[in-house]
């Protein structure tokens, strides 16, 4: 899973020890789809606050090794009492598919606290149109942000191009369609379905640039200074998405997007040394410890210090989540990916370890 951000505060936040660990009852796990379920956990006696659109980072032991995946809430914290993630079955997904095997009510978790930047701020005065393009299990922030959009911006509207592979794979149909009807139009959803029934009425087939450019056609049109588009899905449907946005002149502080995706950099074949080729010290200091780390050129400083047995907050190791968001506080490091980051973090000198390497002898980063 990959992030990108919706909404970014300017604000230098402040560095903390580190982020919280729960161990979450499973209240029930709801059959969405063949290949889909959603897990609910118990809230914990002290209620994990978050934001419409992060996710929750599982820790679970499989085969005798610990994996983490992060997963979305669909949940609401303005509408649902309860925690929700959804979690789709994928080709060799080692957690994704025993989740969906094994799992069972009553079962713990141990999860991550709450992350992730693809949120937004509501009120009560708001009046925007959120345009969102969903493919199959990308559905699952955009859930959040629908119930919490509707629920607390009465003057906002949400137009949903929602793609799938077949009319039986749709997460959370039933749940949208009500939606639409009790919101008095106020959502709007346009499925696409890549193999139709006979008896389809709506769009088949691929989210192609003639596609898009009907479907933009049919929703409100609101203006550039009131209308956001948001993108959760397979690369291939957002890079459309993006290239007919582009086309139209639409601003890029207008457009959001969230990637699902795992193993961007393959760790095993990426062993190109970074600069000079010189294994150099790294000062990590995380949680009111201090650690120093001697980094090979053609290994990641998260990935090193793990290594050595340092226990730092990770998630998706592809530099796009930011759960190993550091500070650089002295130094030179270079990340094979940016993308997780917004401009003005890089420009007060945060960094992602997972995709991170020193170019100095003098980097000093503190975690958190």
């Amino acid at each position: 899973m990959a992030f990108s951000f919706f909404k970014k505060s300017e604000k230098k936040e402040p560095v903390h020890s580190g982020p919280k660990y729960y161990d979450l009852k499973v209240k029930d796990v709801i059959n969405e789809t063949k290949d889909a379920i959603s897990i609910v956990f118990e809230q914990p006696s002290e209620k994990i606050a978050y934001k419409a659109g992060q996710f929750l980072t599982f820790i679970i032991a499989i085969n005798g090794k610990e994996i983490r995946r992060s997963y979305s809430l669909c949940t609401s914290p303005f509408t649902d009492a309860d925690l929700a993630v959804t979690v789709k079955r994928v080709d060799n997904g080692l957690m994704s598919n025993w989740l969906n095997d094994h799992l069972k009510v009553g079962a713990t978790i141990r999860i991550m606290e709450p992350m992730g930047q693809f949120t937004t701020e509501y009120a009560k005065t708001n009046k925007r149109h959120l345009v969102m393009f969903a493919g199959g299990s990308g559905i699952t922030p955009m859930m959040s942000i629908i119930k919490s959009t509707l629920s607390q911006e009465p003057e906002s509207v949400i137009s949903l191009i929602y793609c799938n592979r077949d009319i039986d794979s749709i997460i959370f149909k039933n749940e949208l369609d009500k939606l639409q009807v009790a919101d008095e139009g106020r959502l709007q959803v346009i499925y696409i379905l890549d193999n139709a029934p006979m008896n389809w009425q709506g769009f088949s087939g691929l989210l192609s640039h003639d596609m898009l450019t009907k479907l933009l056609e049919r929703i409100p049109d609101w203006g550039i200074g009131k209308t956001t588009y948001l993108m959760c899905g397979p690369e291939g449907m957002m890079k459309n998405v993006e290239a007919l946005l582009a086309q139209r002149s639409i601003p890029k502080d207008k457009i959001f997007k969230e990637s699902f995706v795992q193993g961007i950099i393959d760790k095993d074949q990426k062993k190109e040394p970074v600069g000079d080729a010189k294994t150099r010290e790294v000062t990590i200091r995380y949680d009111g410890q201090e650690y120093k780390v001697p980094v090979p050129p053609n290994k990641p400083i998260l990935e090193t210090a793990l290594d050595a047995g340092i226990d730092l907050p990770y998630s998706c190791q592809s530099g796009l989540c930011t759960a190993c968001r550091s500070k650089c506080l002295s130094g030179k490091i270079k990340m094979d990916e940016e993308e997780g980051l917004s401009q003005s973090e890089r420009a007060e000198g945060y960094v992602l370890i997972c995709v991170g390497h020193p170019l100095t002898d003098d980097v000093v980063i503190e975690v958190g």
